[in-house]
């Protein structure tokens, strides 16, 4: 089967579903007010894209980029389905956000993630991709639950 990535821009149920799931995932990982999930809705809001790599019609992978201010962008709601990690979807969607932000003149992708062994996965993802801890950005405040990274775009062109 083909696999695509795709820009979402309308409510589709079976997304909807599996955006909740990555909060069911997540549940348990920090007391409510350390997690920073947006729930599907916002995810559809001016300032925000959404993406889903979809195969067979259905969603298997997803990743956003939310506006932080001019030129500096925030990755949200990176989820891979359980059953389909280990196939390089997430490395993939990644490398497609920075494509994208890039191509539109972003400057910098943040992003906040646990500090918790649930998140070591997703750390090193980032990490591989170039991204590096930093303070926290945007409306975030220091939180010992949250890990922040950033990755500057010009010096990953430079690169």
């Amino acid at each position: 089967m083909d696999i695509v990535i795709e820009r979402i821009e309308t409510a589709e149920p079976e997304l909807a579903a599996f955006l909740l799931a990555h909060h069911q995932d997540m549940a348990g990982t920090a007391p409510p007010e350390s997690q920073h999930a947006l729930p599907f809705e916002r995810l559809l809001m001016p300032g925000v894209r959404l993406f889903a790599t979809m195969e067979g019609g259905r969603p298997i992978a997803t990743g956003a980029l939310a506006t932080v201010e001019d030129g500096h962008e925030e990755l949200k709601s990176m989820r891979t389905d359980p059953a389909q990690r280990g196939r390089g979807l997430a490395r993939t969607m990644l490398e497609f956000l920075i494509a994208d932000a890039a191509a539109r003149d972003i400057h910098r992708i943040s992003l906040e993630t646990g500090s918790m062994d649930f998140f070591i996965p997703a750390r090193r993802l980032y990490a591989s991709a170039g991204f590096e801890e930093c303070e926290a950005f945007g409306r975030y405040r220091p939180d010992p639950l949250s890990t922040f990274m950033t990755l500057s775009l010009e010096d990953a062109a430079v690169a």
